[in-house]
Parts: C-alpha cells; structure tokens; sequence
C-alpha cells in the first residue's frame, strides 16, 4: 500500500521514492533471526555476532521510556531514507549538526565476510548530515520501534540517541541510530583510500560492498541529498572496482 500523500507535504520530490513498509524486505520478524542462528552454527561465526534479544528489547524500552505514547521523529542518513520499514505520518529533509555519514563499520557478513571485510556507512562525530527525518504516530510507536530495532540493533553496534535535528519547518528532537564507538566493529583510522580498497574488495552472501556504496550515492543522487565526501569515496572505489575486474 503506497504512503498517503500528506506523508510528503513538506517533500513532494520524495513521493514515489520511498519503499512501503508491506513492500520492505527489512521489515521482519524473529524468524529471520532463528535462520541466521542456523547459518551461524553451520559455518561457525564467532560469538557476539548479534544482540542477544531480551537485550535489544530492554534497550529499546530504556531509550524510549516515556515516549512510547508521543509521536516519534527518527533521523535518517542510509537506507531508513527510502526504506524505512515502518508506518510513516510524515517526511521532512533534516540536517544534524556534529554527526557525519562515514564508512567506519567493519562489515563482516552480508556484503563481507570475516577473511576479507567491507565497510557499512554510520554516524560518526564531526561535521554534518544531510538527511530525512520522519514521524511515527504515537499510536504506533509501541509496535513500529519493534521493527525498527530488530533491523538498527540487529548487531548491537549502534547508539540510539534523541538530538535536535534542523529542519524547514523548525528543529525537531529525533531518534538518530550513531555509531557505538566502544563497540568491535568501530574502524576510525581507516583512511579515504583504504576505505575505497576494502569496499572494491569485499564481497559476502548479498552480494559486493561496492554495491551498498553505490546504492547509497544513487539514492542520494536521486533524492537531491548532498554528501561530497560519499561521492568521492564512490569515485575511488569505482576505480578499485575496474581493477579488481
């Protein structure tokens, strides 16, 4: 079922763009955990590889505890923009202000592997974001966070915090899914040309890194959503790739 058209009153360039929730292949239950669990001990991925359940729930009730009954503004940088996987009321552009898109999270499995890892894009500190911000309705927030958090804290690497995210219509206190720099999988020194090297390289179950890359600047591109430093990292890893090939 497509978004109703007062979702993108304040971004009519979105409409049409954006994956519905019944359409989202993101949008999944705890059986895609039970089969992962399978593939897990089948190949024999080390321990830690994602949150334990009743961990991800008390994480999500501790973040939105007192919230649960308002409506809710998440910050999107990556896929959430035009694949959110949940019941959307409405769309606006946003900037947040000391937060970067950047590749800084070792991709280990779907488009990596544990012999020859990718990079997955995350919230870092410093500079700024472009990006969306949407709102759930609090009538749904209790039942549309569950989705959310099975997908954003699938591994546990993230931080769910609330920061004021500018937007046209004013600033807006927003959920926004940033980088756990305690966490394993937090690469901060790898450089713009080492970056581009591991995404050319790397390639896993879903396919090539280059792939997520690419899908991002594309989406971006066509959503009129500026990143520069995405672009270039593209550009290199575009030239890894010719090599590779």
């Amino acid at each position: 079922m497509p978004f109703a058209n007062h979702v993108f009153q304040h971004t009519p360039a979105l409409r049409g763009l954006i994956t519905p929730p019944d359409a989202s292949e993101m949008r999944f239950g705890q059986d895609r955990f039970d089969e992962l669990d399978e593939q897990a001990l089948t190949e024999g991925w080390p321990p830690g590889w994602r949150m334990d359940h009743d961990e991800r729930e008390e994480n999500r009730k501790s973040v939105l505890s007192g919230r649960l009954s308002q409506d809710l503004w998440v910050f999107a940088y990556g896929s959430l923009i035009w694949d959110p996987a949940v019941q959307v009321d409405e769309y606006r552009y946003g900037t947040l202000m000391g937060w970067q898109r950047r590749f800084c999270m070792l991709l280990e499995g779907g488009r990596g592997t544990y012999e020859k890892p990718g990079l997955m894009a995350a919230l870092d500190e410093g500079g700024h974001c472009h990006g969306v911000v949407f709102r759930i309705a609090a009538t749904l927030v209790d039942e549309e966070t569950r989705f959310m958090w099975r997908r954003e804290m699938f591994a546990g690497a993230y931080c769910p915090v609330f920061m004021e995210v500018d937007t046209p219509q004013g600033p807006v206190d927003a959920l926004a899914f940033v980088m756990d720099r305690a966490n394993s999988r937090y690469r901060p020194d790898v450089s713009p040309e080492d970056a581009a090297r591991m995404i050319a390289a790397a390639e896993g179950r879903l396919g090539p890194n280059f792939d997520y890359l690419d899908s991002l600047v594309r989406h971006l591109d066509e959503l009129e959503i500026e990143d520069a430093e995405m672009r270039a990292l593209h550009s290199r890893a575009s030239k890894y790739r010719m090599i590779v090939g």
